[in-house]
């Protein structure tokens, strides 16, 4: 096979070149990647309907919490979701409060959710840890949460949750 002017050659340097490309790009920590940016309804997998209360649950009386008792759909997890990056907007509900601020907290869609009210499905609320505190005097604002999304289902404090997020940006949300 000749060499035409019009055939295209990868030389040993491109190729080199592409191929370290790769390598490091395979190689970046997983905060370094592009997050995807969700919404409240992507928890939820595509086809299910919104978890709705079925029974009365339990009330912690110590803690002066009730935990209800979702149908199934509140306990169905998206997990294509499992191990990707993601960008959330929410609510902090802190789980604890230091004078740094709180490194735990529930994200919840909708201020008030888990306090005020009955909490959300397991399915639209994430357990969010932070080495960085989210400041006391901001816990009321809307906050953007950056960070590793995992499919897994807890109790917490406040709310069974079906999310864990290790958050690696947290900053005030901004319309």
């Amino acid at each position: 096979m000749g060499n035409s002017p019009h055939t295209s050659r990868l030389s040993r340097r491109k190729a080199l070149a592409v191929g370290g490309a790769g390598l490091l790009a395979m190689s970046l920590p997983a905060w370094a990647q592009q997050a995807q940016r969700i919404k409240w309804a992507d928890l939820i997998p595509e086809g299910v309907p919104y978890g709705e209360i079925i029974a009365t649950g339990e009330y912690d009386g110590v803690k002066d919490i009730w935990i209800p008792e979702f149908d199934d759909n509140g306990l169905q997890l998206n997990t294509a979701l499992d191990g990707k990056m993601i960008t959330l907007a929410g609510y902090v509900i802190p789980l604890d409060v230091s004078s740094a601020g709180t490194t735990s907290f529930v994200l919840v869609p909708f201020i008030g959710a888990c306090i005020h009210v009955p909490p959300p499905p397991p399915n639209q609320l994430v357990f969010v840890t932070t080495d960085t505190p989210w400041p006391s005097d901001k816990l009321w604002e809307a906050v953007l949460v950056t960070g590793q999304l995992s499919a897994n289902i807890r109790r917490t404090d406040v709310a069974q949750v079906g999310y864990d997020l290790t958050a690696t940006q947290i900053e005030k949300f901004q319309r």
